[in-house]
């Protein structure tokens, strides 16, 4: 497809977390179209694969990589690999994360690090050491994934919000120590009916508790996740931007 002006990626190298499916999955395939070489991260390397062949069939290039996004080694491992292969990152999707429900007295220690480490640890330190190459660089642009959960707490996710609500303020902290040639946002979704939504109710597939009373549809991030992507938002630094149907 031809890109749109305002969403133009040609020759851009973009790099994300939990692109294999999902949201991330849908981002990815957004990139490629309008131009972007993409590296596709997550623990499944066949997943990561099948996506990547999706790129390079529209005639882009891309890098699989199997890591954990929890780890803090292996996020120094993905940008070795990354800038070795590639030589620099221009847009960074932190994307990856997980939000398992359990009563709050019922959280186990190790399932409350499983979540810290994948949804705050994680990308902490994959951003920092991005941002800090950016900033070295030619600037660039981070999008870190956070949820309606870190805005709006529910019960039973306790962990999951908090970790979410430390990435909305990495976010603004990022975005004041990279500046201003690295541009860091939050995208912060609501339901999506992507393959997690195989395990709803009916009811949940059909209806939501928001303005507009239904969850969303995958294709409906996109646009979201473009203009923070492209210079249409030039302007927009350390922001939380909701998608999430009015929650």
């Amino acid at each position: 497809m031809t890109p749109d002006p305002l969403f133009d990626l040609t020759g851009k190298i973009a790099l994300i977390t939990g692109g294999s499916r999902g949201l991330g999955l849908r981002i990815v395939r957004a990139f490629a179209e309008r131009g972007a070489d993409v590296i596709i991260a997550s623990r499944k390397l066949d997943a990561c694969e099948a996506a990547a062949e999706e790129v390079r069939a529209l005639g882009r290039r891309a890098l699989a990589v199997s890591v954990h996004a929890g780890r803090w080694a292996e996020m120094d491992r993905l940008v070795e690999i990354a800038y070795a292969e590639f030589g620099r990152i221009d847009i960074l999707v932190n994307n990856a994360g997980m939000s398992p429900a359990e009563p709050s007295h019922q959280v186990s220690e190790s399932l409350f690090d499983s979540i810290m480490n994948l949804n705050f640890k994680g990308p902490f330190r994959l951003a920092s050491q991005v941002a800090k190459r950016m900033a070295d660089g030619d600037g660039g642009v981070i999008i870190n994934v956070s949820s309606n959960a870190a805005l709006m707490p529910m019960p039973a996710v306790v962990p999951y919000a908090g970790a979410k609500s430390a990435i909305n303020a990495m976010t603004v902290s990022f975005a004041r120590e990279y500046g201003p040639k690295v541009r860091v946002n939050t995208l912060s979704p609501g339901p999506f009916l992507t393959d997690i939504a195989n395990a709803w109710t009916e009811e949940a597939r059909q209806k939501s508790n928001n303005a507009l009373g239904r969850p969303g549809l995958p294709e409906e991030i996109v646009t979201a996740a473009l203009f923070l992507a492209s210079p249409a938002s030039s302007f927009t630094t350390g922001a939380v931007i909701r998608v999430d149907g009015g929650h």
